[in-house]
């Protein structure tokens, strides 16, 4: 399988492959994710199972044309249609959760409820970005922009493991992970987390995460651009062609998110990682053609 470095390129191998998995999505009662989800039907790679709202869905014009692979399942309220999302993920009856119109603090109170929801037992939820940037040739995957506000040495160590599992789903057979930080020291003294740094980077190169280099700590544009690189005179098995920036905490990779978006004009797509499947937590500002792009990159995860 080549690098997939680009939705088109994502798109069409979904195609190819004729991969298609089934979608919960929770409450879907605002404007934009039904479009999502007829883009998708459309698209060919889901089959879209609707936890609440069915009397408005099934008067919705752009769902019509796909009805054979729509179904419904009834919920009293936003909050009944997340367990009952995550109900249908543990009885292996769904591949992708989306969310709809509903709070993301409620969506992951079901998602993480110890009793009745899908993360297993000793993970991490992680939030996880998949940016296609006009000035950058490939994909650029990053995390965490959404879910956990400073991560420690465990949540970081996972989150090197999934976010190399997702760049090795879209092709990449050795994603060259970067952490990253405002500066290539290590700094106990005022950054005490980067004291992680070294102990991720030896498990890297022990197999830890599986196929893959990892090297930190680097700026982003010391991680992304070689000339950056080589002017500080820095040498890293990276050599500027970072595939994947793990951020030092949800302030950095937030910003980096929002910057990208506005200044360079890139196209995103992200999801959770870490629970029993890939959930899909568009936020209210993103525009449908995201939340599809978030739905194939889910779907291209999806075990």
């Amino acid at each position: 399988m080549n690098a997939i470095k680009n939705f088109d390129e994502l798109l069409a191998h979904l195609s190819q492959e004729s991969v298609r998995k089934r979608v919960a999505v929770v409450w879907a009662a605002d404007e934009k994710t039904p479009v999502a989800c007829a883009m998708a039907l459309k698209a060919d790679f889901a089959d879209v199972i609707f936890v609440g709202c069915e009397e408005k869905l099934r008067q919705n014009e752009n769902l019509a044309p796909y009805a054979a692979h729509i179904s419904y399942v009834a919920a009293n309220d936003p909050d009944d249609a997340a367990a009952k999302a995550v109900a249908l993920v543990r009885e292996g009856k769904a591949d992708v959760m989306m969310k709809g119109l509903i709070n993301t603090d409620n969506l992951l109170h079901a998602v993480l409820n110890k009793e009745t929801g899908i993360l297993p037992k000793g993970c991490v939820l992680t939030h996880v970005t998949v940016a296609s940037i006009p000035t950058y040739p490939k994909f650029l995957f990053f995390t965490d922009a959404a879910v956990i506000p400073y991560p420690n040495q465990q949540q970081r160590s996972e989150q090197v493991r999934y976010i190399s599992n997702l760049c090795r789903a879209f092709g990449i057979a050795e994603p060259k992970v970067s952490l990253v930080h405002c500066t290539e020291k290590v700094g106990p003294k005022y950054f005490p987390f980067t004291e992680d740094y070294p102990v991720i980077i030896k498990k890297a190169q022990e197999g830890e995460y599986g196929s893959c280099i990892v090297d930190g700590p680097l700026d982003a544009k010391t991680s992304c651009n070689l000339h950056a690189m080589e002017a500080k005179g820095i040498k890293s098995p990276l050599n500027g062609e970072a595939d994947a920036l793990v951020m030092p905490d949800i302030e950095a990779g937030n910003v980096f998110y929002k910057a990208i978006t506005l200044f360079a004009g890139a196209s995103t797509a992200g999801m959770l990682l870490g629970a029993k499947c890939p959930v899909v937590v568009p936020s209210r500002a993103d525009s449908a053609q995201s939340k599809f792009y978030s739905l194939a990159s889910a779907v291209l995860f999806a075990k």
